[in-house]
């Protein structure tokens, strides 16, 4: 049976499409079948041999054994999305600073090969949400996201205002910049910039997130995996824009209702020698793990 791989690359970067050269090589010379998608072939200049796929759909990775992503954390996202619906684990390859979506090191790209050829690692999944927008009894909105959905403000010079419910029952009525729901993967990502916790990926919890909240209670929240979060855009106030996973965007009207809960199909990301979390958060964020004086021992 042909073992398969979908190779997505920044082709933007030089360094991504030369690491992708060798990734694309190796994995043929191992006897896989390396689809690419049609869009990037022209800038990669890859073997005769490598499967061209028309769209980038899920479709082009169907039936694969993984998806690697030669790029930073928006080349894993877009992976993320032909990746997920299939099921198929992905290969995060970090092609310059360290990154929390990212496994492999260019370093070791030698070895991350290897072990992805005999198959010498594990696969993780990763908490995702499920989103619905709707207006006047329809859907106008529905998507996923893997780090945050948020609802923020459409006019800059006016404030957004948002009535939240948790489980059914009303929270706050916020007037803010935005609201940002994030899982733990994406407590590193926006959530974080707007001061809420960091959160270690193998914890099960959602997070609702205030951003720039006029009011006495703006507290970043984490509630279990089980609740549901409803956003109402206030119909007084002005329009706001739903953002998932800062790719996928749509405007919503005053009224307006996004519905946000854990998804229903997870991440599947593939890990070759994972890190404790400790260490990749002190190498992401240069954490001085001997104090800002130094080591005074």
């Amino acid at each position: 049976m042909t073992r398969s791989a979908l190779l997505v690359t920044h082709t933007g970067r030089r360094q991504s499409t030369q690491h992708a050269r060798t990734v694309a090589r190796d994995l043929l010379a191992a006897g896989f079948e390396v689809r690419v998608i049609a869009e990037e072939v022209a800038d990669l200049d890859l073997p005769p041999e490598v499967t061209t796929v028309d769209a980038p759909t899920p479709a082009a990775a169907e039936g694969c054994e993984i998806v690697l992503a030669m790029g930073g954390d928006g080349t894993f996202l877009r992976a993320a999305e032909l990746a997920r619906p299939v099921k198929a684990p992905l290969l995060g390859i970090n092609l310059g600073k360290v990154g929390f979506l990212a496994e492999a090191e260019i370093d070791h790209l030698d070895e991350a090969v290897k072990d992805v050829v005999s198959g010498n690692y594990k696969v993780d999944e990763r908490l995702t949400l499920d989103v619905r927008a709707e207006y006047g009894g329809r859907v106008i909105a529905e998507s996923w996201a893997l780090n945050e959905v948020s609802v923020e403000k459409g006019q800059r010079a006016q404030m957004l205002e948002l009535l939240v419910d948790v489980d059914g029952r009303p929270l706050a009525r916020y007037g803010c910049d935005g609201v940002v729901c994030a899982t733990p993967t994406g407590s590193t990502a926006y959530a974080f910039s707007g001061g809420g916790p960091v959160v270690w990926p193998e914890v099960e919890a959602l997070l609702l997130v205030p951003i720039s909240a006029h009011a006495l209670f703006s507290k970043p929240l984490v509630t279990a995996p089980t609740s549901s979060f409803a956003l109402t855009v206030d119909p007084y106030t002005s329009f706001a824009v739903l953002c998932c996973d800062g790719r996928r965007t749509w405007d919503l009207p005053p009224g307006a209702k996004v519905t946000v809960e854990r998804g229903q199909l997870p991440v599947r990301l593939v890990r070759l020698q994972p890190r404790p979390f400790t260490d990749v958060l002190v190498a992401k964020f240069a954490l001085p793990v001997e104090g800002w004086r130094g080591n005074r021992r």
